[in-house]
């Protein structure tokens, strides 16, 4: 694989249950990263709230198992950096689409989802896995799915996805140790689907509507309702 970013390892596999999984197995091992991991197959892939993570054979599923050179309590933020590093992937193999990011992990292409997320802890590392529907999207998803041949692009293969993802993913990871978080968030914003739209965010314990108006400077998502503007730590976004 040409251009990997100097000091980050890699390892792939023919089949593993998870990538996150094996991220942490690892950490517990000593591992001290930056490592990606990735696999032909995965078994027991998920997604955010435990949801289950379809692998398809030719899709990416890769995780950068990672001890964040900042406070632990700013490592949600590298939720963000991984969002910015994959729209960017995806533009490159799809500049034909609207590539956007959807607060607060998912990378959207013509209003569906391309791509997700998820930030898990290793013990005293991070696991950032990345699923990305290269070649197929699942069909009966709530939150509509997309995958880049639906697209009409020609899909890349998962090492030279995961290439491109990488060195995107350490130029802005450098950013951020270097800057903190506000040009991430800058970066973040320009690439924001919804923004001054009316949004419904489900909460864990709730379900609100209101204007999108931005996120704050730790990464909240910022719903005007009508009365007043809310901080939302955590939910799910949907549009219209």
């Amino acid at each position: 694989m040409t251009n990997w970013p100097d000091g980050y390892g890699l390892k792939a596999f023919e089949e593993l249950d998870s990538t996150n999984e094996e991220a942490r197995r690892l950490a517990a091992a000593g591992e001290p990263g930056p490592l990606w991991l990735t696999t032909t197959r995965q078994t027991s892939g998920r997604g955010r709230r435990g949801r289950s993570w379809e692998m398809v054979e030719g899709n990416l599923a890769a995780t950068l198992l990672i001890r964040p050179a900042r406070d632990s309590r700013e490592w949600p933020q590298l939720s963000f950096v991984a969002a910015i590093a994959a729209a960017d992937m995806a533009a490159h193999f799809a500049p034909g689409s609207r590539i956007a990011v959807k607060w607060p992990n998912d990378v959207l292409a013509d209003g569906r989802k391309l791509a997700g997320i998820l930030l898990e802890s290793a013990g005293d590392a991070l696991a950032i896995g990345i699923g990305v529907n290269l070649k197929a999207h699942p069909m009966d998803t709530e939150f509509p799915a997309i995958s880049l041949p639906a697209l009409g692009a020609k899909p890349p293969s998962p090492g030279d996805a995961l290439g491109l993802l990488a060195r995107g993913f350490a130029g802005w990871y450098d950013t951020w140790c270097a800057s903190g978080f506000s040009p991430v968030r800058d970066a973040w914003l320009a690439r924001a689907a919804g923004l001054g739209a009316r949004i419904r965010a489900r909460l864990p314990d709730a379900e609100r509507t209101g204007i999108f108006e931005g996120m704050d400077a730790n990464g909240a998502l910022l719903l005007n309702d009508g009365n007043q503007t809310r901080a939302i730590t955590a939910g799910e976004v949907f549009f219209g």
